[in-house]
């Protein structure tokens, strides 16, 4: 069973951040994730959704590739494969790509839109479906980033786990940072 998880952040490109951390740590197999999609409230108030599965462009090509291959079929039968390579995987991709726009896959599209609407402007969400993780490994490698749990279908413990490793994080000040590299200077090499 897929486990749901919406988190917000205080700044626009945090979420993009955190989706592209997650998905170097789907590439090591420590998560699994169904579906993600990128919720960014703009400053004037308007909410842009990125969704991680392009189905228009999976659709198209995996219609453009059923229908030149059955075409190809076709035009066997009428002893021209090759009109009917091109005509099959012309209408194949084309269908395609219209059932690909009208799927709905993963998480529900009105429920994005829904949590968007209630954003902040200049902030961001991360929604995520997950199949299955080592929550441990994962959540080790989320706390260098600041956010907080808007909804989720976790137990209440795995959800106070989650949000206290996103608490935890705080990048270093200027201060601290300045500190640091006038000790990596100060050092002798």
């Amino acid at each position: 069973m897929a486990e749901m998880v919406v988190v917000g952040f205080d700044n626009p490109t945090e979420a993009d951040r955190v989706l592209t951390e997650l998905t170097r740590l789907q590439k090591e197999y420590l998560i699994d994730l169904e579906d993600a999609v990128v919720a960014i409230r703009s400053q004037d108030g308007t909410v842009r959704i990125k969704q991680s599965v392009n189905l228009v462009s999976l659709g198209a090509t995996t219609g453009g590739l059923r229908g030149a291959l059955w075409g190809s079929l076709i035009g066997l039968l009428f002893l021209n494969p090759l009109a009917g390579f091109a005509i099959g995987g012309a209408v194949g991709a084309g269908s395609g790509a219209l059932t690909g726009n009208m799927i709905d896959y993963g998480i529900n599209d009105d429920f994005i839109k829904s949590i968007g609407d209630t954003l902040k402007p200049d902030t961001s969400a991360l929604f995520l479906l997950v199949r299955k993780s080592q929550p441990e490994k994962v959540l080790a490698e989320l706390k260098g980033f600041k956010g907080h749990v808007i909804r989720s279908s976790l137990s209440p413990e795995q959800e106070a786990k989650l949000q206290a490793a996103l608490s935890q994080a705080h990048p270093p000040s200027p201060v601290e940072g300045m500190e640091a590299a006038g000790e990596m200077a100060a050092r002798p090499t």
